[in-house]
């Protein structure tokens, strides 16, 4: 089975509907445990697409491009 994309920093974002941590909607993460493979790899390839559409640069949703560390 594939392994949930949660990383523990659970909160969901109004504006976008997304979880903080994970990218997941939370009829996705709902459904999550009772998914099979097939669609696990669907939520996981939408998570991929929001990550690279939000940040390209960093893949993180509350790290702006623009900031420098």
């Amino acid at each position: 089975m594939l392994q949930s994309p949660c990383i523990n920093i659970c909160k969901m974002d109004a504006a976008s509907g997304l979880c903080i941590g994970c990218w997941r909607t939370i009829d996705e993460i709902t459904v999550w445990s009772r998914s099979d493979d097939a669609a696990r790899s669907h939520i996981l390839a939408a998570v991929a697409r929001r990550r690279m559409e939000n940040e390209p640069e960093t893949g993180h949703p509350t790290k702006n491009s623009t900031d420098h560390d």
